[in-house]
């Protein structure tokens, strides 16, 4: 199924409030500003934070 393009579109970073993009894997969202990376699971962004990983 995967995320709708327009959920992408209002989605923005938790820490610097910029842009998100889908990863090149489609298995998150970075904010490239930021270096970071949310993971997707069960077609769900996970936008916490704590639980972001570093690029």
């Amino acid at each position: 199924m995967g995320i709708d393009k327009e959920l992408i579109e209002i989605l923005v970073c938790p820490k610097c409030k910029g842009d998100l993009e889908m990863s090149q894997n489609e298995d998150g969202l970075v904010c490239k500003p930021c270096a970071l990376k949310y993971l997707i699971k069960d077609d769900i962004p996970i936008m916490l934070i704590d639980e972001a990983l570093p690029l």
